[in-house]
């Protein structure tokens, strides 16, 4: 048994001072009966006021309101279990599109697996609000969604060669992340200071960051509680990087004006800067295995997240039982309410 208000039952302890005024105002009603004196011509006026009666329409009445006190303390007896409303998490996929991700050390190039990776983690999702972000040297933003194949068909169709500026910019991609991501919860209005749901940006990148300060928009995420797993792709010993003509010929390797070829890797200071903003968002930095490009690691830590956001929802409900204290209150008291002063025993006297 457990009470929702269990202040009210204070209240309670009001009742011994009504039953004590309800003693006072008896006998005062004795002692001035005696006073009047008890003629043939009283006699008839306080037939059926016998102190029984009124005893008990007082009861009625005590015990009435001590219930409705009960009921208003809220008794809860037995509980249950939840399910609030299904909520997931928010996830925004920045994607590096920069000329380095067509480097083919991950087969069959770093772009094609780490979109072949996300089709398969975007399977798994489920109730789970979806954003992305393309980066190269700037930011393109998809809206967040749970249409999860529009966000297949955006990640289709875009590739290294559609992005307008070339380079990396992973400051800017998270930065963007960020925007996309308070832009989508304050349109929606579906979350409040006190019950954020849990917010995320999957980096997939090779490291290489041309401008900007990375670690500083990391920061700013942190103060918005964003988390970032990051993916580094890529060899350590250096890869080519294809070059293609528009309609998608191989036509060589990237050179530079002495004529050598460009080379990326994801280097020992790459991946440190990764790691520092995973770091300082609280989320995880993972080094794609060989072969892949580490969406594998990142789905088991968004099944974590989203298993505690499903217990985080599930509530345990006290059952109410006022009802049980409340319909007998109203009953005696509306009892008390229609009962004869003494009507039965003076029409009895009257009819003898």
């Amino acid at each position: 048994m457990s009470w929702a208000d269990p202040q009210a039952l204070w209240l309670l302890a009001l009742l011994p001072f009504a039953v004590a005024a309800l003693f006072w105002k008896e006998a005062r009603r004795e002692r001035a009966t005696e006073q009047f004196g008890k003629s043939e011509t009283l006699a008839p006026l306080i037939v059926g006021q016998a102190r029984w009666w009124r005893a008990t329409r007082a009861t009625l009445m005590l015990v009435g309101v001590a219930l409705a006190i009960i009921a208003f303390a809220g008794p809860q007896y037995g509980s249950r279990t939840r399910v609030l409303r299904k909520r997931g998490i928010d996830v925004v996929i920045a994607l590096d599109f920069s000329k380095s991700m067509l480097a083919m050390d991950v087969h069959p190039s770093r772009i094609k697996r780490a979109k072949a990776e996300l089709e398969l983690l975007l399977s798994e999702l489920d109730g789970d609000r979806v954003g992305l972000v393309a980066f190269a040297g700037d930011a393109m933003a998809f809206p967040m969604t749970v249409d999860y194949s529009a966000v297949r068909l955006f990640l289709r169709d875009l590739g290294p060669m559609d992005m307008p500026v070339g380079g990396t910019a992973i400051g800017k991609a998270l930065i963007a992340s960020k925007r996309l991501i308070e832009s989508s919860n304050e349109h929606k209005g579906e979350e409040t200071p006190s019950d954020p749901r849990s917010r995320v940006v999957l980096l997939l990148t090779d490291g290489e960051d041309h401008e900007g300060d990375p670690v500083a928009a990391a920061r700013e995420l942190s103060g918005a509680g964003i988390q970032v797993y990051a993916v580094g792709i890529g060899s350590g010993s250096g890869e080519p990087i294809p070059s293609y003509t528009a309609d998608g010929t191989l036509t060589g390797h990237m050179k530079d004006s002495n004529g050598r070829l460009v080379m990326t890797s994801l280097s020992p200071e790459n991946e440190e800067t990764l790691r520092e903003i995973a770091s300082i968002t609280g989320g995880k930095y993972v080094r794609a295995e060989e072969g892949t490009v580490g969406v594998t690691q990142i789905r088991r830590e968004l099944a974590q997240l989203q298993a505690s956001e499903r217990k985080a929802r599930r509530v345990t409900v006290h059952e109410n039982r006022f009802a049980l204290a409340l319909l007998p209150a109203f009953l005696l008291i509306l009892l008390e309410g229609i009962l004869p002063e003494a009507w039965i025993l003076r029409r009895r006297r009257r009819e003898a």
